[in-house]
């Protein structure tokens, strides 16, 4: 029998209408009740990121709709989520496509040419931008002054900390690479250890805000040829703009790139359940928009930015019965019509 094995979580708790505030919870074996999970863990990323939050309300609205106690597993970011799900070590956690691709083919160093094909797509999340940041008094106000610096590029598991040197080596822009979690490169940021941070993610990224109360700051990202050169070697990455409104100290949109990020699950997910938690989540949508506003694109119809990967035959159904129609290759061999 599928067993999933132990770990530490972290739950998402509850005030008004969902809370940001954490507990952390204690170990402990899921086992099986009725072939279902008697409790489930999401992959989210670092403290301070977008995936933290979302996971945490994406978490309570599982809970309350599945009854099974919930919790949100601070990791590395989609690298380490796509290992941990298909080693059976989560039931749940997020990705994006870039990072989901390589896992999916063996490719990268990272997946020691395992592929990654134990997990399932069960529901889009929203696009993830490209951010780079700099003190306003730094001079920084692009990619092309990056030559030489020190740059904060979040945790090395995750979508910046993945593509960012990558992009920056194919634009021959030398450049010293630190990885940490966003919330630490943020403190090293402001203590001066680095020159720029950098990070991706849904609109507007907690650690952002904080930066920009305590420094005047700039955000710039990716465009033109530089921007062109990346999504032809990167083609998962498509042009995007950070409107104005997502940060108050914006005065233009930015131009950059982004990357689509999908909720992901276990094949060996009991149907019915994964059936549960879609529509939970697609019922509540407003509810974790309020967490986190990236969640305004969480919507069916973007289900259509997955092209390749295997969904779960559980969302299938959901989304099947939602009229919705899916790209013919998502379909796993386990999926019986």
């Amino acid at each position: 029998m599928f067993q999933f094995l132990k770990k530490k979580s972290v739950a998402f708790v509850a005030t008004a209408v969902l809370s940001t505030s954490l507990l952390l919870t204690g170990c402990g074996d899921s086992g099986q009740i009725d072939g279902k999970p008697s409790s489930m863990t999401i992959g989210s990323a670092s403290i301070g990121g977008t995936y933290y939050v979302y996971a945490g309300g994406m978490s309570q609205i599982i809970e309350r709709a599945t009854g099974i106690p919930t919790g949100v597993e601070v990791t590395g970011g989609p690298n380490h989520n796509m290992t941990l799900i298909h080693n059976g070590q989560l039931e749940l956690g997020l990705v994006t496509m870039g990072p989901a691709y390589e896992a999916w083919h063996g490719e990268g160093d990272w997946t020691n040419g395992v592929e990654h094909r134990n997990v399932r797509v069960i529901f889009p999340m929203y696009n993830t931008y490209s951010q780079w940041w700099a003190t306003e008094n730094s001079g920084i106000t692009g990619v092309r002054d990056l030559e030489g610096r020190i740059v904060g590029v979040g945790p090395q598991g995750g979508t910046a900390g993945t593509y960012h040197p990558r992009i920056l080596e194919l634009l021959g822009i030398n450049a010293t690479i630190r990885h940490a979690g966003i919330s630490d490169l943020v403190s090293q940021h402001l203590d001066g250890q680095l020159h720029v941070n950098s990070f991706a993610a849904g609109l507007p990224v907690a650690s952002v805000l904080e930066m920009s109360n305590q420094r005047k700051i700039v955000m710039f990202g990716l465009d033109g040829e530089d921007r062109d050169k990346v999504v032809t070697e990167f083609p998962y990455f498509t042009p995007a703009v950070i409107p104005a409104s997502s940060y108050d100290f914006l005065t233009e949109d930015v131009e950059t790139i982004g990357i689509w990020n999908m909720a992901v699950a276990h094949k060996e997910l009991d149907d019915d359940l994964v059936y549960d938690i879609v529509k939970a989540i697609f019922d509540n949508r407003t509810t974790l928009e309020q967490v986190h506003s990236s969640a305004s694109e969480t919507l069916m119809e973007n289900i259509d930015k997955n092209t390749w990967m295997w969904m779960h035959p559980g969302a299938i159904r959901f989304f099947e019965e939602q009229g919705i129609e899916l790209h013919p290759d998502v379909y796993p061999p386990e999926y019986v019509r």
